[in-house]
C-alpha cells in the first residue's frame, strides 16, 4: 500500500514540476497575461471584462455539467430499469403531457439562465461612458500602428520582433518592438479599424476581441486592473503573416505613463509612417469620438 502511495506522489510531482517551473520563471520575468505551457484553461483576468467572461463561462460549464449528469443516470437508469431482462412487456403508453411540457420549458428555463447574462456581458464590452483616454488601433498587413488621439495624436508602427533578434527571456512570436503603452486603472476607449482586410485585436487576459474591418470604425475598451504586461495576437486570419502580428500592452502607473509620453514624443516625432499608413498627425489618424459613433 505505501509503495502505490509513494508511486501516485512521485507520478504526481513528475506532472506538476513543469507547471511549477514554468509559473516561477514567468513571475521572475515579470510578466501577467501571457500564455503558459501546458495552460488547460483561460488566462486570469485582469480586467473587469475579463472578470465577466470568466463568471459567465463558470456558469455555463456548471448547467453543462449537471445536464451531462443527469442524463447519463437517466440513461443508466432506462437501461437497468426497462432492458428486455426485466421489463418483458413493454408500455403501451405513447403520450404524456407532463413529460412533454418538462422537456420543453425546461430547457427554455436554462437558455434564459444563460441567455439573460450573456446579453448583459456583450453590451458591457461593447462599449465605455466614461472614457478617460482614447486609443486609435489600426491593423495592417502585418503589424499594428497605434495613435493616441488625447496627447497630439501621437503614433508609432508595432513589429514583430524576428526570431533572430530576440533576448534571452523573450518568447518567439510575442514581442513587439514597440508595446501599447496605457496607464493602469483608466477606461480606455479603443478604436479599431483596417487598411486592407479583416484583422481581429485579442487580448485573452484583458477580456478584449475586435474585428477591425476596413472602412469601419469598431469601439470597444479595456481597463487594466494591474501593472504588468499583457500578450495577445491578431486571431483572424489575414494573409501570409498572420502568426506574426503579436500585440503587447504594458500597463504601467500614471506618473511613469506621463514620462513615457515625453520620451514616445520625441522618439517617434521623426519617425517615418510605415508602409501604407498616414503620416502622424495627418487627417487619416485625426478621430474623434463623434466620428466613431457616425462610423458605426
Amino acid at each position: 500500500m505505501h509503495f502505490y502511495r509513494r508511486l501516485f506522489a512521485a507520478l504526481t510531482t513528475m506532472l506538476l514540476a513543469p507547471l511549477v517551473l514554468a509559473d516561477a520563471a514567468f513571475a521572475q520575468a515579470g510578466v501577467i497575461g501571457a500564455p503558459r505551457p501546458w495552460e488547460m484553461g483561460m488566462q486570469p483576468g485582469f480586467s473587469p471584462v475579463k472578470e465577466r467572461i470568466i463568471a459567465l463561462h463558470d456558469l455555463v460549464l456548471v448547467i453543462i455539467t449537471l445536464i451531462t449528469l443527469f442524463v447519463g443516470v437517466l440513461l443508466v437508469w432506462v437501461m437497468v430499469r426497462y432492458n428486455k431482462k426485466a421489463n418483458p412487456t413493454p408500455s403501451q403508453l405513447s403520450h404524456h403531457s407532463g413529460l412533454e411540457v418538462a422537456w420543453t420549458v425546461l430547457p427554455i428555463l436554462i437558455l434564459m439562465v444563460i441567455v439573460l447574462p450573456s446579453f448583459r456581458l456583450v453590451y458591457y464590452e461593447d462599449r465605455t461612458q466614461d472614457a478617460d483616454m482614447t486609443v486609435k488601433v489600426t491593423a495592417h498587413q502585418w503589424y499594428w500602428e497605434y495613435t493616441y488621439p488625447d496627447s497630439g495624436n501621437l503614433n508609432f508602427s508595432s513589429y514583430l520582433v524576428p526570431d533572430d533578434q530576440l533576448k534571452p527571456g523573450q518568447r518567439r512570436l510575442l514581442e513587439v518592438d514597440n508595446e501599447l503603452v496605457v496607464p493602469e486603472g483608466k477606461n480606455i476607449r479603443l478604436l479599431l479599424n483596417s487598411t486592407e482586410v479583416i484583422h481581429s485585436f485579442f487580448i485573452p487576459s484583458l477580456g478584449v476581441q475586435r474585428y477591425a474591418i476596413p472602412g469601419r470604425t469598431i469601439e470597444t475598451w479595456m481597463r487594466v486592473d494591474k501593472a504588468g504586461t499583457f500578450y495577445g495576437e491578431c486571431n483572424q486570419i489575414c494573409g501570409k503573416d498572420h502568426s506574426r502580428m503579436p500585440i503587447v500592452v504594458h500597463a504601467v502607473s500614471q506618473q511613469e505613463f506621463n514620462a513615457w509620453l515625453i520620451t514616445a514624443k520625441t522618439k517617434f516625432s521623426d519617425a517615418s509612417p510605415a508602409p501604407g499608413s498616414s503620416a502622424p498627425g495627418s487627417s487619416a489618424n485625426t478621430i474623434t469620438v463623434a466620428d466613431a459613433e457616425v462610423r458605426r
